[in-house]
């Protein structure tokens, strides 16, 4: 179903810190607030199409095109997924060539004789008018040790400008794991986009060589800045300790050894927050806020925010603003959304610069945000 309604908190007054010599005060920016679509079982992921509409994942293993307004019958031909728990159909990527090569990339927990694990796959979408389908589907990676968890499996996908994918993956709640250099869990991933291994990953002696970074806890928000052409991801920490980071090739992000939060049982995790050979974060919450989606503002509707993050909050259900200066250090953190559509999921900039979020609901929605007149 669909909906072109304002939402009862349709307009938001963010105050901005200042970003040219002006007070905070003189910052203010209006924001219309719509529900766009909605009747979405737990929608994940989302991306644009060249040529107008987006391409949208619900977790249960159903992809959906919004075009004109609407949203499609589910697209034929979808591998199954194994939706339990945090597992099912995750992210989606549209194909930087898509104009020429109509593909699509998305992630899933894929089922094995001894569980499940991330894998990403990459498949040709057919459009025959109003019905859709996947043809050509093909798994580009698949975590190579599976578990019995339904927990922590990452998982977005970005394309770097080099053409390359990243992919990112969670520990699978088996801390361990992130510390084992030939284990795909607790990773960043960097692959070419048919699924074979660039030349230039890091591959350290001991490292698969699809790894590009290691010693992350549940990488479930990752966006490129458009300013450095490099990667920024946010992970899930424990009881604190969700983080933000640059992972950069061959370095280890510390978990489980070292920790800005503590166990659920309130213990200490590992040796602290800091220890030699481990990477520091950009920035950390405590209390955790459960950070999903992240989108690193490069629209021209909000010309304050460029070059800004932008995060959602599963936990809280609201949507961040950071202030992200040229030096690459974080700033205040600004809530644009709080609580007025619940659990936000996955956050997206519009080629028209508006922000479109995903809600992680049994009746989730498509909300756009935009400038108001």
């Amino acid at each position: 179903m669909q909906s072109s309604r304002k939402c009862a908190a349709a307009i938001l007054s963010v105050i901005l810190a200042a970003t040219a010599g002006l007070p905070a005060s003189a910052q203010a920016v209006d924001i219309d607030a719509e529900t766009v679509a909605d009747g979405l079982q737990n929608p994940w992921g989302l991306d644009f199409l060249p040529g107008g509409g987006a391409i949208v994942t619900e977790r249960t293993g159903r992809i959906r095109l919004f075009v004109d307004g609407k949203l499609s019958e589910p697209v034929r031909g979808v591998p199954e997924v194994a939706a339990r728990g945090q597992g099912g159909l995750l992210d989606i990527a549209v194909s930087p060539g898509f104009a020429d090569d109509n593909l699509v990339f998305f992630s899933f927990s894929e089922a094995g004789s001894s569980g499940a694990g991330t894998a990403v796959a990459r498949a040709r979408l057919v459009r025959d008018g109003d019905a859709a389908r996947l043809e050509d589907v093909t798994t580009i990676f698949s975590m190579n040790k599976k578990s019995g968890t339904t927990r922590h499996f990452g998982s977005r996908l970005v394309f770097a400008p080099d053409g390359t994918l990243f992919v990112t993956t969670g520990d699978r709640g088996e801390g361990e794991r992130a510390q084992d250099m030939q284990d795909h869990a607790g990773a960043v991933i960097r692959i070419n986009a048919d699924g074979s291994i660039p030349a230039d990953n890091p591959k350290l002696g001991g490292w698969l060589p699809e790894l590009w970074s290691k010693g992350h806890r549940n990488v479930q928000g990752a966006a490129l800045d458009p300013a450095t052409g490099t990667l920024l991801t946010v992970e899930h920490g424990a009881m604190g300790g969700d983080e933000i980071n640059r992972p950069e090739a061959g370095k280890n992000y510390g978990w489980p050894v070292i920790s800005y939060g503590k166990d659920y049982s309130g213990d200490k995790i590992g040796v602290g927050s800091e220890a030699p050979g481990y990477e520091q974060p950009l920035h950390y919450w405590d209390p955790s806020i459960a950070p999903s989606g992240m989108a690193v503002y490069d629209g021209a509707m909000f010309p304050e925010w460029k070059g800004d993050l932008l995060v959602g909050s599963l936990k809280f259900a609201y949507l961040a603003h950071l202030d992200l200066d040229a030096s690459g250090a974080i700033g205040k953190e600004t809530k644009l959304v709080d609580g007025e559509f619940g659990r936000i999921r996955d956050v997206n900039i519009a080629p028209d610069g508006s922000i479109w979020l995903l809600t992680d609901e049994r009746d989730g929605a498509i909300i756009r945000l935009s400038r108001a007149d």
